[in-house]
C-alpha cells in the first residue's frame, strides 16, 4: 500500500470522526396575545464563551447585549410585560410580533452561530 494512500484513509477516518463545532442548536418560542409579545431564544451545544441573541419579526428587530453561557448553554426573553421586563427580559413592544419570529445567536466576535424561525403562538 503507497504511504500516501494510507495517510489518506487516515485522515478520511479522523476527520469523520472530529465532533461538529458548527452543531449549536437553537429553539426559539414564541407567543402573541392582544397586549402582549413574548420571545424566548435558547441556545445548547454552544461552545463556552459569550452570545447576543437577535430576534426578528416582520420590520422589528430586537439585539441582546453580551451575555455568558452557563455550560454550553444560554437563555434570553424578550418580553412586552412589565413583570417580566422587571424579572430580567429584554423589552420589546406589546406588538413586536408579526405572525412569526426568527432567532438568532450571535457570537462575539459576530457570526451567526445558530438561527431558526417560527410561527408564533397566538392567543
Amino acid at each position: 500500500m503507497k504511504t500516501s494512500t494510507a495517510l489518506t484513509a487516515v485522515l478520511a477516518v479522523f476527520v469523520t470522526t472530529l465532533p461538529d463545532v458548527n452543531a449549536a442548536d437553537i429553539r426559539v418560542k414564541c407567543e402573541s396575545r392582544a397586549n402582549r409579545s413574548s420571545v424566548s431564544v435558547d441556545g445548547s451545544n454552544l461552545v463556552p464563551g459569550s452570545y447576543s441573541a437577535k430576534i426578528i419579526s416582520g420590520s422589528n428587530t430586537k439585539k441582546s447585549g453580551l451575555k455568558a453561557t452557563t455550560g454550553d448553554e444560554i437563555e434570553f426573553d424578550f418580553d412586552s410585560d412589565p413583570g417580566d421586563i422587571a424579572a430580567g427580559a429584554i423589552r420589546i413592544s406589546r406588538t413586536f410580533i408579526q405572525g412569526q419570529v426568527t432567532g438568532q445567536l450571535i457570537n462575539a466576535q459576530g457570526f451567526t452561530v445558530a438561527q431558526a424561525t417560527r410561527v408564533c403562538r397566538t392567543k
